[in-house]
C-alpha cells in the first residue's frame, strides 16, 4: 500500500494544470484521486463579486439538494406544548425551552440545525452571541423560525443545506459524499449553484459568480468551467 505521503503526491500529480473543468469531469477527477479511509464530502467554494460588509450585498440562503447530503444531521428545536410534541414526532434530536437555552450557555451542543418557534424568539435571542457565531441562530429567512416545525426538522434532515457568504465573499457547503453516483453529485452541484445564483442581492455590481472550485474533504481543489455550473 502506498504511504500517505506518496498517495498525496499522486493526487497533486493528477490536478496539475487541470481547471475550468465540467462539472462532470471535476467530479470524476476528485472522486478517481481520493484517498481518505472514510466517506469524504464534495465540497464546493464559490467566490461571489459581493462585500457583505454592505446590507444589500449579504447573500444567504437555503436549497434542498435532489440527492441528499449523506450527512447526519443532528436538530435541536426550541419550541413548547404541542409544538414540541410535533418537534419529537418530527425526529428532532433535542427539543426544550429554558432546559436546551442552558445546555447550549453550558457549551453543550450537540446538533449542527437549531429551528425555534416565534414565540421562542426572545429567549434564544439572549443565547445569540453563542449561536451566531457558529451559525445556528435560527432566522425565518432561511426557514428555521417556523410555526411548522415538521416540515423544518423534515427539511433539515432530509438534504436541505443553508448558505452564508463569509467576509471575503465566499460561499462553502458540502454537496454529497464522495460514494454517491457521479450524475447525483453534479446534480447536487447545479441545485445548490443555482440557488445561489437566484439569491443574488440587489446590491451586487459587476460580474456575481466570479469562480466555483470542488475538492474532497482531504484533496487538493479544482476550478469549475461556470457554464457548466450553471447549467448554460
Amino acid at each position: 500500500m502506498a504511504k500517505p505521503g506518496k498517495r498525496s503526491r499522486a493526487a497533486r500529480e493528477a490536478f496539475a494544470d487541470k481547471a475550468n473543468l465540467s462539472v462532470e469531469e471535476a467530479v470524476k477527477l476528485i472522486k478517481t484521486a481520493a484517498s481518505a479511509k472514510f466517506d469524504e464530502t464534495l465540497e464546493i467554494a464559490m467566490n461571489l463579486g459581493v462585500d457583505p460588509k454592505h446590507a444589500d450585498q449579504m447573500v444567504r440562503g437555503v436549497v434542498t439538494l435532489p440527492n441528499g447530503t449523506g450527512k447526519t444531521v443532528r436538530v435541536a428545536v426550541f419550541a413548547r406544548g404541542a409544538k414540541a410534541d410535533e418537534a419529537k414526532a418530527a425526529g428532532a434530536d433535542i427539543v426544550g425551552a429554558e432546559d436546551l437555552m442552558e445546555l447550549i450557555q453550558a457549551g453543550k451542543i450537540d446538533f449542527d440545525r437549531c429551528i425555534a418557534t416565534p414565540d421562542m424568539m426572545p429567549l434564544v435571542g439572549r443565547i445569540g452571541k453563542i449561536l451566531g457565531p457558529r451559525n445556528l441562530m435560527p432566522n425565518p429567512k432561511v426557514g428555521t423560525v417556523t410555526m411548522d416545525v415538521a416540515a423544518a426538522v423534515g427539511n433539515a434532515k432530509g438534504g436541505e443545506v443553508q448558505f452564508k457568504v463569509e467576509k471575503a465573499g465566499v460561499i462553502h457547503a458540502g454537496v454529497g459524499k464522495l460514494s454517491f453516483a457521479e450524475e447525483k453529485l453534479a446534480e447536487n452541484i447545479r441545485a445548490f449553484v443555482g440557488a445561489v445564483s437566484r439569491a443574488k442581492p440587489t446590491g451586487a455590481k459587476g460580474s456575481y459568480l466570479r469562480k466555483v472550485s470542488l475538492s474532497s474533504t482531504m484533496g487538493p481543489g479544482v476550478s469549475v468551467d461556470l457554464a457548466s455550473a450553471t447549467g448554460n
